[in-house]
C-alpha cells in the first residue's frame, strides 16, 4: 500500500511539473525555427502563476457547469495520466482501468468542456464546442483501434501490461507493420486531441478558426489557469502514451531506486524529443481548413484499422 501511494504521488508530481515545460519547449522550438528568440522555457509556469493570482470574472447567465468544468477537466485528465505508464511500467492506478478507461476519462473532460462553451451563451463558445464534438467523435474510434492493434500483439488491453511486455520483449509480434501504422494513427490523434497544428492552432487570435480556445474565451483567473494546466497535462498524457507504448525501452520494470531514476531520465528525454518533433511539424505545416480535418482523422482511422488487419494477417 505504501509503495502504491508513493508511486501515485511521484507520478502526479512528475506529470504536473513536466507538462507546462513541454508547451514551453514546443514554443521555443517554433521560435528558433522562425528565427526568433522566443520566450523562456519556463514562461508557461509564470503564465499559470499570474492567472492563479487574478480574479475570475463569471457571467451571470452561467450555471454550475461553468464553474465546475475546470476542475472536472483537470481531475479526469490527471486520472487518465495515472493510468498511463511514465517512468515505470507499473502505473499507480493499474487496478482501476485499462486503455478504454483512459479514452473515456479524456472524453469526459471534453464533454464537460463542450457543455461549458455552450453554457456561457457565447456564439464563439458554441461554435468551438460543435467543432470539438466533431473532432472528438472522429478521434476516439481511431485512438481505440490504434491501441487495440498493440493490445492484440501483447494479449491485454491494460496499458501497464502492454508496456511491461514490450519492454521485456515477452510474447509479442515482432513484425513492425502493425506497430508503425498504429503509431502513425495515434500521433495524428494526439495532435487533434491536444489542439495542435494542423488540426487547431493554440496560439491563434482569430475567433473564426478556433476550436479548443473558443470554448475558453469566457474563462479568466484561476478557472482559466486550471483549464490551461489541464490542456498541458493532456499533451503530456498523449506523449507518454506514444513514448512508452511504442518505445518503452529504458522504462523501469522494477521499483528499484536506480531503475526508477534511469526510467525518469529516459522518460523526460523521450517526451522532450516528441515535443521538439511537434514544434518542427507546426513550422512545416499550416492549419487545415475545418472540412479537411475530417480527411486527416479519416486517415488516422484507416491506419489504425490496417494495423489490426495486418496483425491478423501476420498471425495467420
Amino acid at each position: 500500500m505504501l509503495e502504491a501511494i508513493t508511486l501515485i504521488v511521484a507520478q502526479t508530481t512528475v506529470l504536473l511539473a513536466v507538462s507546462p515545460l513541454l508547451v514551453g519547449l514546443i514554443r521555443k522550438v517554433k521560435a528558433r525555427l522562425q528565427l526568433r528568440r522566443g520566450a523562456n522555457l519556463l514562461q508557461p509556469y509564470a503564465d499559470l502563476a499570474k492567472l492563479f493570482q487574478k480574479q475570475a470574472v463569471i457571467s451571470t447567465t452561467t450555471s454550475w457547469i461553468f464553474t465546475a468544468t475546470p476542475y472536472i477537466v483537470f481531475a479526469s485528465t490527471l486520472t487518465a495520466g495515472l493510468l498511463v505508464p511514465t517512468f515505470t511500467s507499473q502505473t499507480p492506478m493499474n487496478f482501476a482501468g485499462n486503455i478504454i478507461a483512459v479514452v473515456y476519462l479524456l472524453a469526459l473532460g471534453t464533454f464537460f468542456l463542450i457543455l461549458a462553451g455552450l453554457d456561457a451563451g457565447s456564439a464563439f463558445g458554441g461554435m468551438g464546442g460543435s467543432r470539438e464534438a466533431i473532432v472528438a467523435s472522429l478521434t476516439e474510434p481511431a485512438m481505440i483501434l490504434a491501441i487495440f492493434a498493440i493490445a492484440l500483439t501483447n494479449g491485454s488491453t491494460n496499458v501497464s501490461t502492454i508496456v511491461h511486455k514490450t519492454a521485456l520483449l515477452e510474447d509479442i509480434v515482432t513484425d513492425p507493420s502493425p506497430h508503425l501504422m498504429a503509431l502513425a494513427a495515434l500521433f495524428i490523434v494526439a495532435l487533434a486531441e491536444t489542439g495542435r497544428v494542423p488540426v487547431d492552432n493554440p496560439a491563434t487570435h482569430l475567433e473564426l478558426t478556433m476550436i479548443h480556445e473558443a470554448m475558453l474565451l469566457e474563462y479568466s483567473g484561476r478557472y482559466l489557469a486550471v483549464l490551461e494546466w489541464a490542456a498541458d497535462l493532456k499533451l503530456a498524457v498523449f506523449l507518454s502514451l506514444i513514448a512508452n507504448v511504442f518505445a518503452p525501452w529504458g522504462i523501469a520494470t522494477t521499483v528499484a531506486p536506480a531503475a526508477i531514476g534511469i526510467g525518469l531520465l529516459v522518460y523526460i528525454l523521450k517526451i522532450a524529443v516528441l515535443a521538439v518533433l511537434i514544434g518542427v511539424l507546426e513550422c512545416m505545416f499550416a492549419k487545415l481548413r475545418l472540412f479537411r480535418v475530417t480527411d486527416l482523422l479519416g486517415v488516422a482511422f484507416i491506419l489504425a484499422l490496417l494495423g489490426l488487419l495486418f496483425f491478423y494477417i501476420l498471425r495467420s
